[in-house]
């Protein structure tokens, strides 16, 4: 299979149409779709249904362009570590995390990582969704929980607590609950989303629900952990986060200390293939000293 037909053929499966994969590659519709005519002759099987609204990928087509796109992401990937330095760590770094960690802890931090790496071009990718690392969807993981996929290299990072907080307002105006019985009186709030960020981010939740025999008085849910610390630190409610969006958060009023806490895990994930690179262990690095001096804080 001749590899500038597969390259087209890709951009066609991904377009959708030979009018938008010959505008991403440059070609005319005609050339396009002569190539994509000549693939299918040489390989004697149809890789599309074609209609008026656009392409289709038969069964056969479908087989193909997943491994092609492992394929031409291993290319891609062994570029990257070809033209990397091993001394100086230089080029491109995709970086995804929760919406949480990214806002609320490392964004604050990265103006520090670029100065001391100035060859080193980040994107960062707020994801509470597990991106495919594998995929080169990015190129390092800072996540809440274990890595699920067996071929990704993982580094526990660090523990974090998830203390309950309110505002000094909220408290003056309900009164400061003097135990967790106490707070089916209060308003809650909660995350609320199919993928959650965090393993036991409505802990508190369904820890009041078991006091109150299954009924809270009143509740709010909300699909984003930094709106959940901006809608607690504005006198919403009372809720659980991370201490390190908490620590965003400074007016915040730490409430019943004494409760025992869930933690959350945090882990740097990256694939084998990059187990050598410059850039993936310098941010290691750094990660692990910022959070060694925010501790000490």
């Amino acid at each position: 299979m001749d590899w500038d037909k597969l390259r087209i053929f890709h951009a066609v499966a991904e377009a959708g149409s030979f009018t938008h994969a010959g505008d991403k590659l440059n070609l005319s519709q005609s050339a396009v779709s002569r190539q994509i005519s000549a693939l299918e002759d040489t390989l004697h099987v149809p890789l599309f249904h074609r209609h008026a609204r656009g392409l289709i990928l038969t069964e056969q087509g479908e087989t193909l362009n997943r491994t092609v796109r492992e394929v031409f992401s291993k290319l891609s990937l062994t570029q990257a570590f070809l033209s990397e330095s091993k001394v100086k760590a230089a080029g491109q770094l995709k970086i995804t995390t929760t919406s949480g960690f990214g806002q609320c802890w490392l964004t604050p931090r990265l103006e520090h990582f670029l100065s001391a790496h100035p060859d080193i071009e980040v994107t960062l990718l707020m994801e509470d969704d597990d991106l495919d690392l594998g995929m080169r969807e990015a190129d390092v993981a800072i996540r809440m929980h274990p890595p699920k996929q067996p071929d990704l290299i993982q580094r526990h990072l660090a523990n974090f607590d998830m203390p309950i907080y309110a505002s000094a307002a909220y408290l003056e105006k309900h009164g400061n609950p003097a135990n967790i019985a106490a707070l089916t009186q209060h308003q809650l709030i909660g995350f609320s989303g199919w993928h959650p960020p965090l393993p036991n981010i409505n802990w508190l939740i369904e820890l009041v629900r078991q006091h109150g025999h299954g009924g809270l008085r009143h509740r709010l849910e909300i699909n984003s952990i930094p709106a959940i610390a901006r809608a607690i630190s504005a006198g919403v409610g009372i809720g659980s986060l991370p201490i390190y969006v908490a620590n965003s958060f400074p007016d915040l009023v730490r409430i019943l200390p004494e409760q025992s806490l869930p933690i959350v895990e945090a882990f740097f994930v990256y694939p084998e293939e990059l187990r050598m690179s410059k850039r993936i262990s310098v941010l290691r690095d750094f990660l692990l000293a910022e959070i060694h001096a925010s501790k000490s804080e």
